[in-house]
């Protein structure tokens, strides 16, 4: 590191010089989870810069960036490579004197860590380097490029600092460097932010107070910031919270006028009436606040059953909402404040009325993480949520908030095993028991464990069941017990610990793992535990089950003869995980493709369907099935085979036992026509697919949803809205059966062309992802004859299940991705809403001339 500082030490007298010296500090004291830190330095010497540093090899590598950082990712800085600096000048400010090399002011105008992605030194040296930032007004991600310019001689090559497109850009949209022109260390401000060199008596920059916020209009609806599961904290500081078992509630402040929503907006303002007096009493300008609500045990613990229960018995003042955010407070936005400083304002503004009902969620204090997530766990509690110190607050699932989970475990009665499933030797799954009580005879089924056997453990411990094996179950209530077709009973004798999740409703584990067996612990000893979860951190999964699974939860494979019936259909190897992100078996599949029957089965009758079929789930092979072509799916109806010339019959589920059918057949996905079997060459709809780049911010997605419905309205057309379950939106034009297929996909491919033409920046009209690079393709291509779109309320063949789902143009604003329903959450939401999202939608709408007009296009007719 002296070398790479001696160019720096050359070109100052540390005599004369506030700034710190090369050879002072060597090593900053480091942690392994310390993350690397940046610095942008304004200086206002001959010529007002910014100097951007980076944190590498020990030393800050530094950039001259005349323009300073931009967060439009449209536009390139120039960045001109400078000499090293140490690392303790990260914290440099002050007035460099008259006659020394820089000479003028500098203020620390934002610090805080990077991290790169991919090899660090690997991409510097090669000149191509990607990281993301986490500053105070600087964040997501951005890359340094070299050009190959500059005076090689002179050490000056020139790079590109470039922001990348992410939910930190800020295309066009103001400039962060005339919004924010203080110091964050300080808040002090260069004079007169100009380019001046300062005199010998110059004095360090004046100081201010800095700027916490700006004025304004707080927004109608808000999406809350949503935590990322990891198993252990990734590089950074962290501020750890409990992770509390309740609801998350959004609290919003318009004129005095409090209302408290559901993290998808649903008002819940009248479940509340306690937290909203004492909300009111707060006295606080216009805000959004977010936090949990939750009733806690005499422990003083968060139980999840008690809060479901004050809800019912309307009982409020049982409820504590804990607070432990505000992204708006007092009429000013605070997200791109750092944590510590919303935190802080929201505390304050806590104490000046304290009151039970509304509370401040505390900072968990101790050594490191390891010791919080102990604590917590070994009280019983679901476990912590961290968050990145200096981060900022955004409307989205975010690697800037994490939280662990607490897993469980103990012992177990073997109670049998099941048949290996394809290749694995053994067994597929132990069946677990236990007593309810000590001194109790009776066992009671505690689920399965499929997982966390070593080979070894598998042929060994088969070889003990067999010889342990008998025809009665040792169950109490064996009828209680899933699944048993193919189970082989043993001898109580062996016990066993597992690892797991939770415990379902049923008493049953969720989410087990094997971890060996216990000699030391006899049968008759094992009951029902209290909830002692393990130390350290393990590979928790947060997917919870959907309402209507099945009570058991083996995550193996039965016998190959085992089956279920779901809607009369027998399906077949019921316990195939389809999802390893959810865990949702082949059978759940089924019964919640019949729970939900009466929302598809009107998307799905009288239209031909074309099915993505996935047998081994949705990690294995995919593909679409168009025709029967000779294959027999329970109940689906075969369709004339005059309705598609030269190909094997066309399919249609008109029931819902045809559709659990298409289950049984590995079928994931259902795709529809956009025109009905009895007049098929009259199509009823257009699709209009928005297709993004993926690299694109969610709110990108909003706003072309919300220009494209705006062009509708223009046309004088109707229509509808879906979440793709992808990537994108689907917007739906019900028609009338009056144009054919080849004037209903020119229409579209109008309005994709109109929009292109529009804001050429935003769209594209050519499919491809090098055509889509930074835009959303409007993908007219759904409307020929013979296409499909997934019809709504389908699942997605996607990890974790997402399904498509029609809203409300309501809604629009509130989503935080097309993504954002799941088998797992979708019936929730369901059984909320008062209304269709889709009520009124008829197909009476034509094409007319002077719509085409107003495309600028001219009708095939």
């Amino acid at each position: 590191m002296e070398k790479a500082l001696n160019r720096y030490s050359r070109k100052r007298n540390f005599e004369i010089t506030p700034e710190p010296a090369g050879d002072a500090v060597h090593h900053r004291p480091r942690k392994d989870s310390d993350a690397p830190v940046f610095v942008v330095q304004k200086h206002a010497a001959s010529q007002l810069h910014y100097d951007f540093r980076l944190e590498l090899e020990g030393t800050l590598k530094s950039w001259a960036v005349p323009k300073g950082p931009s967060l439009d990712p449209a536009v390139k800085r120039l960045a001109v490579q400078v000499e090293d600096h140490p690392l303790s000048y990260a914290s440099f400010e002050g007035h460099i004197p008259e006659g020394q090399y820089g000479a003028g002011d500098v203020i620390v105008w934002d610090q805080g860590e990077w991290e790169p992605e991919g090899d660090a030194l690997e991409g510097y040296r090669k000149g191509r380097l990607r990281f993301s930032l986490r500053g105070r007004k600087l964040s997501g991600s951005w890359s340094l490029v070299r050009t190959g310019g500059g005076k090689k001689a002179a050490k000056k090559e020139q790079w590109l600092l470039l922001k990348k497109r992410d939910d930190a850009a800020r295309s066009g949209d103001g400039d962060i460097l005339k919004e924010r022109p203080e110091s964050v260390v300080s808040g002090a401000l260069l004079r007169d932010d100009e380019a001046v060199r300062q005199s010998p008596n110059r004095k360090s920059p004046r100081k201010r107070k800095a700027r916490s916020s700006r004025p304004v209009s707080i927004p109608e609806q808000f999406a809350p910031q949503l935590a990322t599961l990891v198993t252990q904290p990734p590089p950074g500081h962290w501020r750890y919270e409990l992770k509390f078992d309740g609801y998350r509630i959004l609290a919003r402040i318009s004129a005095g006028d409090v209302r408290l929503f559901t993290r998808n907006g649903h008002d819940w303002t009248a479940r509340f009436p306690a937290q909203s007096k004492a909300l009111e009493a707060l006295a606080l300008g216009d805000s959004w606040l977010d936090g949990e609500a939750v009733v806690l045990d005499a422990k003083g613990m968060p139980d999840f059953q008690a809060l479901q229960n004050a809800f019912r018995r309307h009982r409020s003042q049982d409820i504590v909402y804990y607070l432990f955010d505000a992204p708006f407070l007092d009429g000013e936005d605070w997200r791109n404040r750092p944590l510590e400083e919303r935190r802080m304002a929201l505390e304050e503004r806590l104490q000046r009325q304290p009151a039970e009902a509304v509370r401040y969620s505390e900072t968990l204090e101790a050594r490191d993480y390891r010791d919080i997530y102990s604590r917590i766990c070994d009280m019983s509690l679901e476990g912590v949520i961290g968050k990145r110190a200096n981060s900022h607050y955004t409307s989205r699932r975010s690697p800037d908030w994490i939280k662990l989970k607490c897993r469980l475990r103990q012992e177990f009665i073997v109670l049998g095993y099941t048949d290996p499933g394809g290749s694995r030797p053994g067994f597929g799954s132990l069946l677990l028991g236990l007593h309810e009580a000590v001194g109790s005879k009776e066992i009671l089924y505690a689920g399965r464990v499929g997982t966390g056997f070593s080979q070894a453990a598998l042929k060994e411990l088969s070889t003990t069941l067999r010889k342990l094996e008998r025809k009665r179950s040792p169950v109490a209530h064996p009828e209680q017990v899933p699944d048993r077709r193919g189970v082989h009973w043993v001898q109580p004798k062996l016990v066993c610990e597992v690892e797991f999740a939770q415990w379902t409703d049923e008493k049953y584990v969720r989410q087990a793992t094997f971890l060996s067996l216990r000699s030391d612990k006899q049968p008759r000893e094992i009951t029902y535990e209290p909830v002692l979860p393990a130390s350290g951190l393990t590979s928790p999964q947060d997917q919870a089950p959907p309402p209507e699974a099945s009570r058991s939860k083996d995550s193996g494979r039965v016998n190959k003869k085992a089956h279920e019936q779901v809607a009369g259909i027998a399906i077949s190897h019921p316990d195939r995980i389809l999802d390893e992100d959810s865990g949702m078996r082949k059978v759940e599949l089924a019964r919640w493709y019949e729970a939900i029957a009466d929302w598809i089965m009107p998307e799905l009758k009288g239209r031909p369907v074309a099915l993505l079929r996935a047998p081994e789930g949705v990690g294995g092979e995919q593909f679409f099935q168009k025709h029967m072509q000779g294959m027999a799916i329970p109940s689906l109806r075969k369709l004339d085979p005059g309705l598609d010339p030269g190909h094997a019959p066309l399919m249609e589920i008109n029931s819902t036992r045809a559709l659990v059918g298409a289950v049984q057949m590995g079928c994931i996905e259902l795709h529809t026509w956009g025109a009905t079997k009895d007049r098929i060459e009259r199509p009823d709809r257009i699709v209009l697919d928005l297709d993004p780049d993926p690299e694109l911010p969610w709110r990108y997605m909003i706003e072309a949803t919300r220009l494209l419905l705006s062009v509708l309205d223009d046309l004088q057309l109707e229509s509808w809205l879906k979440t793709s379950g992808g990537k994108g939106m689907h917007v739906i034009v019900p028609l009338a059966r009056h144009a054919g297929w080849d004037t209903v996909k020119a229409f579209a491919k109008s309005i994709s062309e109109f929009m292109t033409a529009e804001l050429p920046e935003r769209f594209t009209a050519r499919m491809g992802p090098r055509n889509r690079r930074g835009k959303i393709f409007i993908d007219y291509l759904r409307n020929h004859r013979g296409a499909s779109t997934v019809a709504a309320y389908s699942v997605r063949a996607r990890p974790g299940l997402p399904v498509s789902v029609p809203i409300r143009r309501s809604e629009l604003e509130q989503l935080s991705s097309a993504a954002q329903w799941t088998t797992g959450n979708l019936q929730q939401r369901l059984r909320q809403l008062s209304a269709d999202p889709w009520q009124g939608y008829s197909n009476r709408q034509r094409l007319r001339q002077s719509m085409w007009r107003k495309l600028g296009a001219k009708s095939p007719g």
